[in-house]
């Protein structure tokens, strides 16, 4: 079984759209453990397109190399979604394929922590109970 890092890179990915150009060309996550040593950030989210506005704890987790929304989540809240051209591989710490699958959708969304507010391209999976993870990106350009 090949690992992350050991995927050939296909000369179709140059042809990707420009909003699809920044996003990585595979993601690790790591098996989410919460039982009380995790650290959720009550944030609020709203749409680019539409503005709707939800309230959802985030799980900071800087071992997910990108930030992510719930698939469930989103269809419950009747997000619009953009469809990638290319899928995303997403990886475990150990280097096999998460069982949530590709990443084929991201969602466009202004989230707001405090004082503070951003626009997030926000990758779609499965997460299991956590509808919204800040991963490492997030953290990255917060750490002060």
């Amino acid at each position: 079984m090949r690992g992350p890092l050991t995927i050939p890179l296909v000369s179709a990915l140059l042809h990707k759209p420009k909003w699809e150009k920044i996003l990585p060309k595979l993601l690790l996550i790591s098996a989410l453990d919460t039982r009380g040593i995790s650290l959720l950030l009550l944030v609020e989210i709203r749409t680019t397109d539409t503005s709707k506005l939800h309230f959802v704890k985030a799980l900071l987790d800087c071992r997910a190399t990108r930030s992510l929304i719930n698939r469930d989540f989103v269809c419950s809240k009747g997000m619009n979604t953009w469809t990638l051209s290319h899928n995303i591989p997403v990886f475990n710490v150990d280097s096999s394929p998460n069982r949530a699958g590709q990443i084929s959708k991201m969602v466009d969304i202004v989230l707001c922590y405090k004082t503070h507010s951003e626009r997030m391209l926000l990758a779609v999976s499965r997460l299991g109970k956590q509808s919204l993870i800040l991963g490492y990106d997030w953290l990255k350009d917060h750490n002060c």
